[in-house]
């Protein structure tokens, strides 16, 4: 929540900084007009001087003056000297009068046209500031300014999506501490309860401390797989998965993996069916994919019915490996086929300690086949479930 705060007032004080130099600038834009009447009200003046000065050459005062200037200058006779001003000046006088008066005017065009262009400064100083600030109002600008306001949409777009993704984080951070308080505290409990009573009981029978104790270890066990489930989630999402690829013989991997979980079968009369092509292999990361396998059939063992058989099987289809584990058990609904893989998630709301640890499993798995460039789902009715993982071969 305080750093929900702290990204609130980040915002308000860009906010604050962004109106206090648009202020500035709309400051610059008067500076510039300022500026720029100075300058033409320069040219005015300078053009005023030089229709006084046309005037005078008119007259011949300058004329005669420009003649003697030639005369001294470059040694031309008088008569030379007053064919070259005749032929330069005299003869172009209007030229020159067009000229002048095209430069005012052009100059009062200008003039007005600086004015006219900061407005659409002053839109994209308002437009920002509604990029930042909280305002929910739509950035409009001239429809000259289309591209420009198509720029700041998107920018106020991606601005919202880092928002809600910032708020997002913070919420799964605040649910990872939450379930983490729920699920560790129930084990926790019982441990501290059972050797409570070991410890106000010295004299119990030994079958009864027995039990008790095979029940604290058990328990402890659990707390112990909840805290290594709850490091692995975190350090998947913080971190990028490196993976330390290599040649796998599926069917190896998958009989060894169906072998570890025969004493957890056992007792249930459950089976584990391994049909994989022998020589079949592909290129990925052996222990990250054995504890996604580990997770899928895990998941398979606990859900399915007693005295039945999980199936897991592995073809070749298009340069991809398809692998399926197949379980007969109560079918998944279909509103939580879409989140099973979501952190957290647990078919049974119980939170028994028979099922399943603390629903970090599927999620941890499907990071894993996501960096080996991979997809995982599930696909679940009355007869059976299957989850499905397809890898790249190579």
């Amino acid at each position: 929540m305080q750093n929900i705060l702290n990204t609130s007032k980040q915002y308000g004080e860009l906010a604050i900084k962004l109106k206090s130099k648009r202020d500035r600038r709309r400051n610059d834009y008067t500076k510039l007009k300022g500026k720029v009447f100075f300058q033409m009200l320069m040219i005015t003046v300078a053009a005023a001087v030089i229709v006084y000065l046309l005037r005078h050459i008119l007259r011949g005062q300058i004329g005669d003056r420009i003649v003697q200037y030639l005369v001294n200058a470059f040694h031309f006779e008088n008569s030379d000297a007053h064919e070259i001003y005749q032929l330069i000046i005299r003869n172009n006088m209007e030229m020159i009068i067009f000229v002048v008066i095209l430069i005012f005017l052009l100059g009062i065009l200008f003039r007005f046209s600086i004015s006219w262009f900061t407005k659409y400064f002053d839109e994209i100083s308002d437009g920002m500031d509604k990029l930042v600030g909280k305002s929910d109002d739509e950035i409009t600008l001239s429809p000259e300014l289309y591209f420009m306001e198509n720029k700041l949409k998107q920018i106020k777009n991606i601005l919202e999506k880092q928002k809600k993704a910032a708020l997002d984080a913070e919420q799964r951070k605040n649910d990872l501490v939450v379930y983490l308080a729920h699920d560790i505290k129930t084990p926790l409990t019982s441990v501290i309860g059972y050797l409570s009573l070991l410890d106000e009981a010295p004299d119990m029978p030994p079958k009864q401390k027995a039990k008790y104790v095979g029940i604290t270890l058990e328990k402890a066990y659990r707390l112990e797989q909840l805290i290594n489930e709850f490091f692995e989630i975190t350090r998947f999402n913080l971190q990028t998965i490196f993976l330390n690829k290599g040649k796998i013989n599926l069917l190896f991997m998958l009989q060894q993996m169906a072998d570890e979980f025969y004493p957890m079968l056992t007792p249930q009369g459950k089976q584990v069916s391994v049909n994989v092509p022998n020589g079949l292999t592909l290129w990925g990361d052996a222990d990250k994919l054995a504890r996604v396998f580990n997770n899928i059939l895990k998941n398979a063992i606990a859900y399915s019915y007693e005295n039945g058989v999980i199936d897991i099987a592995a073809e070749e289809q298009d340069k991809n490996i398809v692998i399926t584990f197949t379980n007969h058990g109560n079918p998944i609904p279909q509103e939580k086929l879409e989140t099973i893989f979501e952190k957290f998630f647990r078919l049974d709301t119980s939170r028994s300690t028979n099922t399943g640890g603390a629903g970090l499993g599927l999620a941890i798995a499907k990071e894993i086949v996501n960096a080996h460039g991979g997809n995982i789902f599930v696909q679940s009715n009355t007869e059976k479930t299957v989850f499905t993982v397809v890898l790249p071969q190579k």
